[in-house]
């Protein structure tokens, strides 16, 4: 099906065009979301939050951009308002375990999260490598993971971004060496 159809007849509420859609690009977002989020069952929340709003908010789109950069640029804010959303609970939930009498639950580390697109032998590096993609800016990990986890490319990452083509080219080369200062700690202190 051609993009132009599919657009027509998402606008038109095409339940068989909209599972397309979701055959078609439901991968592609729920590897944008593992990778910014770190969590499998946050990334599945997000993807299927993702493709409502996609359903919900088609007849806005304007046809600006293509349809897969549009679906990335959706992708990518409501996996940083996840982020954002989830940093104000921990937070809050912080102050409130100091100060509650029941010892609440201590905030969850994802330390041991690892992308399922990487090989078993390779585990214990990505561990480590998504740990410092996650320390990155939120702008770095952002033009980072779409470029080097989903492939996208500078000028597409510009559009989902919203930002103009050098910038992504700067964010991509502060990513790179922020994390090859993060690596090279990580690796000083335990790889003796």
């Amino acid at each position: 099906m051609e993009e132009k159809e599919l657009i027509l007849r998402l606008k038109k509420n095409d339940e068989i065009a909209f599972g397309f859609l979701v055959d078609l690009f439901s991968k592609k977002v729920y590897n944008t979301c593992i990778g910014m989020l770190q969590n499998l069952e946050d990334a599945q929340d997000v993807t299927q939050e993702i493709f409502i709003t996609i359903h919900l908010n088609i007849k806005d789109f304007k046809e600006e951009s293509s349809l897969s950069t549009w679906i990335y640029r959706i992708s990518v804010n409501k996996c940083l308002e996840f982020i954002r959303k989830k940093n104000r609970k921990k937070r809050s939930g912080i102050f409130r375990s100091i100060f509650s009498a029941d010892g609440e639950k201590a905030i969850e580390n994802h330390s041991d999260f690892s992308h399922p697109g990487i090989q078993l032998e390779n585990k214990e590096r990505s561990i480590i490598l998504f740990k410092a993609i996650g320390l990155l800016p939120e702008q770095q990990q952002t033009a980072y993971i779409l470029h080097k986890v989903e492939q996208v490319s500078y000028n597409e990452i510009a559009v989902i971004m919203e930002v103009s083509l050098s910038a992504v080219e700067s964010l991509l080369f502060r990513a790179k060496q922020n994390l090859k200062k993060h690596l090279a700690t990580y690796y000083e202190e335990n790889e003796k």
